[in-house]
């Protein structure tokens, strides 16, 4: 207890007054603004992926060496070092805090433009050019985004993968099925339906849920450590728009946000929430994900 209440001190969530052993009222206010900051779901509860977030966020740029490694390595020390590389034009792959196969790439294309030993690790020669050419404040902007705004993806030509135990994931899969392969994977873990949408380039994954008592929609898309899925907030807004004009009276919601689903996934995800809405609002809300992915992302 007093482990978690020190990491959130040092995040600047620190309490006002009580213990640093308890966990009451002001513990649940602090955890869920950091999982506010942090694009999770606010519960005020330290579970896995919440635990996993603020270890991550303690890690500070030069604190450790930062290279490819099996688990990736993660925190938001690898999240500066992708924005920094990002800020100078080196293409890390999408600012997730993950270092992978990209950012590698990307440091070692910093490197040898430098003139130091290439390797693909953070070496502290690298930090001290690193910081050298990259001020802590830079209104540059990162060619991450740039890259995703003019529609330059990886390759994308395999199946739109949907997942999740909601009956609208269903009748998604019979709508888009007739236009698109279709992976559907049913009871498999997050890291599992990550690992095969990017083994096999997926175009699109859709992760549905039902919640009892949600009002109408709510949408998804990645957004985190300063940047976001310009593709995802795109599909999202095209269904909220499309769901306006057809005037289904069904209200939505387009959030950014930081969940496992989205994180782990390298393509364009949606997270699609809804509750206890009818067959036919069900069926017309998957006839018209099928006509919206048509015309928005990219084959």
């Amino acid at each position: 207890m007093r482990d978690l209440h020190e990491r959130l001190a040092d995040l600047g969530h620190a309490p006002l007054a009580g213990s640093l052993d308890t966990y009451g009222d002001e513990t649940v206010t602090l955890v869920e603004a950091f999982q506010r900051a942090k694009g999770l779901v606010i519960t005020g509860e330290v579970d896995e992926v919440t635990w996993a977030r603020l270890v991550e966020a303690g890690w500070r740029l030069g604190q450790r060496l930062l290279y490819l490694a099996r688990p990736n390595l993660r925190g938001d020390d690898v999240a500066e070092l992708q924005v920094r590389l990002a800020q100078l034009g080196f293409n890390p792959g999408r600012i997730d805090g993950i270092f992978g196969p990209l950012l590698e790439d990307a440091l070692s294309d910093f490197q040898r433009n430098c003139g130091v030993k290439v390797n693909g690790t953070l070496t502290r020669g690298t930090l001290l050019e690193l910081m050298r050419v990259t001020p802590s404040k830079s209104t540059r902007n990162l060619v991450t985004d740039a890259r995703d705004l003019a529609g330059f993806y990886e390759d994308t030509s395999g199946p739109v993968v949907l997942c999740g135990s909601s009956p609208l994931r269903a009748l998604v899969e019979l709508s888009i099925g007739g236009i698109r392969e279709v992976a559907p994977l049913d009871g498999a873990s997050v890291a599992e339906i990550a690992r095969y949408a990017n083994e096999s380039n997926a175009a699109l994954v859709l992760s549905f849920e039902q919640i009892d008592g949600l009002d109408g929609v709510h949408l998804h898309y990645w957004a985190s450590y300063l940047s976001y899925s310009h593709q995802g907030e795109r599909l999202a807004s095209a269904i909220a728009s499309a769901l306006s004009q057809r005037d289904l009276s069904i209200r939505v919601e387009l959030t950014g946000m930081a969940l496992p689903i989205l994180r782990e996934t390298r393509m364009t995800t949606l997270r699609i929430e809804h509750g206890m809405n009818s067959v036919e609002s069900l069926q017309s809300l998957a006839d018209l994900i099928c006509a919206v992915f048509g015309e928005v992302i990219h084959r």
